[in-house]
């Protein structure tokens, strides 16, 4: 988004964390156990902080790490409660027993998704010791005719505006194949959004 103007970009980012915001407090209720047994997270390009302090607050014990660009980071205002990073996914994430990737995925292209998930594996322990990535993104594919009408024009829309696409489970289970995670499971569908749990 380096290409909008300052109140442009401001927006873009509030919306975010609005968006966020609602997001995370559905995934807290529906899928509770997602972060039992998690002692440290680092929630990739996770903006302010919205998403990763709502954990903090659901489970105190957990340690958060919030990695973003350089020029997100610089603008929020440090809290104590999470960590924040700068940097860039696709050459180090900070090491936590899980990564989260939260609608992060679907603007890549395969090939991008895998180095991504290949920064992730680096970043986590081995399954045994807790190590998961966990992915909330859309995974095509409803029983619904309208739902999936829309997750096919939200594709074609992404394939215009960014290098990504729509992912059904097929593509996702090719991708983590791909970085050399060895399992996953989708824990719970909400609408059009998977949640994800990807093992090395």
């Amino acid at each position: 988004m380096a290409l909008l103007d300052p109140e442009s970009d401001k927006v873009f980012h509030e919306a975010l964390a609005a968006h966020d915001h609602l997001g995370i407090n559905t995934i807290l209720r529906e899928c509770h156990d997602l972060f039992k047994g998690v002692q440290s997270l680092t929630d990739c390009c996770g903006g302010d902080g919205t998403t990763a302090r709502a954990i903090v607050k659901a489970f105190p014990h957990i340690k958060c790490n919030v990695l973003d660009l350089r020029k997100v980071i610089e603008k929020v205002p440090s809290d104590g409660i999470v960590n924040y990073v700068a940097g860039d996914l696709f050459h180090t994430i900070p090491p936590a027993q899980a990564v989260m990737l939260k609608l992060v995925l679907h603007f890549w292209s395969d090939e991008d998704c895998i180095n991504i998930l290949a920064q992730c594996k680096k970043a986590i322990p081995s399954r045994e010791m807790g190590g998961k990535v966990i992915v909330i993104d859309i995974v095509v594919g409803s029983s619904s005719k309208e739902m999936l009408e829309t997750q096919l024009l939200v594709d074609m829309l992404m394939l215009v505006c960014t290098r990504g696409r729509q992912r059904d489970e097929n593509d996702w289970s090719t991708i983590f194949t791909k970085a050399g995670f060895s399992d996953y499971k989708i824990i719970k569908k909400l609408g059009p959004r998977g949640v994800i749990e990807v093992y090395p």
